[in-house]
């Protein structure tokens, strides 16, 4: 056996044609690319956990106790991305594919699910805020909403769980394990009874929810503007759904939309491969990624969308600055007075 038969015998799994380095002997494209996420997905949560840690008047909202669901489940999403990473740098090698594979499927299925089942709890919640503003309070209360927190977390481990335990592949997040890619198949009915049982009721919740809000939210500000026309400036009545809620809704609904549109290419090619009309390694890995982007474009768009949470930042920026000052003065000079870390 020559050389180039000996390297071509050796080479590594790649689900990308290009990028392969015979030196490191790994897909180097598809490591920079899942690595790059990773950093990427880790650090925006945890920057955004943080500032809500430390900033309570983003739970002003009860929404943002689902943010902050999400959030957990989008950095556990990217820490358990470190998985085929390590597979591709040849750090897993002691381990059964089969299980690595489906645990790795598994966790990440779940914790996606947890994301999309907690955007269409965000916006069943302020669909009733609005068009019930006086029983608000009544309705969501702490408990009902950790309640329904836990039963995001129950549903989404159980809808993935016969996947794990033999009927059919919940997607294709552990393909870059060989055994994934070619011995862990897709199966029409578990596609189909995915599909009935989140894609399709968590986006058709969003839809309906949405657009009834910004219909009612549309009405309202027609009826504000035809009661100044007439009467001239008025103070609003107590208990009229007002639309700060609007601003707010409109902040939720850009990253719920982009949720989609960046899952959307997956969720086709997974309806495509798993009725056997389409099939191709490099598509599963690039949607795939795609959509586990989205857990960094969440926490992306809500920073760049929502005022308070840019004013919270800031000003935990600016806190960090003033004590990094106060630990480079001399020690003669008086101490700074001194102000809480979070709080802000």
């Amino acid at each position: 056996m020559n050389s180039t038969e000996l390297n071509q015998s050796v080479v590594t799994f790649c689900l990308l044609d290009v990028g392969y380095s015979q030196i490191f002997n790994t897909c180097l494209l598809e490591v920079a690319v899942i690595l790059f996420l990773t950093v990427l997905i880790i650090s925006g949560n945890l920057v955004v956990i943080f500032v809500f840690h430390c900033a309570p008047l983003l739970s002003h909202h009860t929404t943002s106790s689902f943010i902050q669901t999400m959030a957990y489940a989008d950095l556990l999403v990217g820490v358990s991305c470190l998985i085929p990473s390590l597979s591709l740098l040849h750090h897993l090698e002691g381990l059964d594919e089969e299980l690595t594979c489906k645990i790795f499927g598994y966790m990440v299925c779940v914790l996606k699910s947890v994301s999309m089942a907690s955007l269409a709890c965000v916006s069943v919640d302020r669909y009733v805020a609005i068009t019930r503003p006086l029983s608000y309070t009544a309705l969501v209360t702490p408990c009902r909403l950790r309640a329904c927190i836990a039963l995001i977390w129950l549903y989404s481990a159980l809808i993935f769980l016969p996947s794990f335990l033999g009927w059919g592949k919940p997607g294709y997040h552990g393909d870059v394990v060989e055994w994934c890619s070619s011995s862990w198949a897709t199966q029409p009915l578990f596609t189909a009874f995915i599909v009935a049982a989140l894609y399709a009721p968590a986006a058709l919740t969003v839809c309906f929810t949405y657009a009834h809000i910004f219909r009612i939210c549309r009405q309202h500000t027609r009826q504000i503007s035809q009661r100044r026309a007439r009467f001239g400036p008025q103070e609003p009545e107590p208990g009229e759904p007002a639309c700060p809620d609007k601003r707010y809704a409109t902040v939720l609904f850009r990253i719920t939309s982009v949720f989609y549109l960046l899952w959307l290419p997956y969720i086709i090619y997974f309806l495509l491969e798993s009725a056997g009309i389409y099939r191709h390694p490099a598509a599963s890995f690039l949607t795939t990624w795609l959509a586990i982007s989205n857990s960094f474009c969440n926490c992306l768009i809500y920073s760049l969308s929502n005022s308070a949470f840019r004013k919270g930042l800031k000003r935990i920026c600016l806190l960090c600055l003033q004590r990094s000052d106060t630990t480079k003065k001399p020690l003669g000079a008086p101490p700074a007075p001194t102000r809480p870390a979070c709080h802000v």
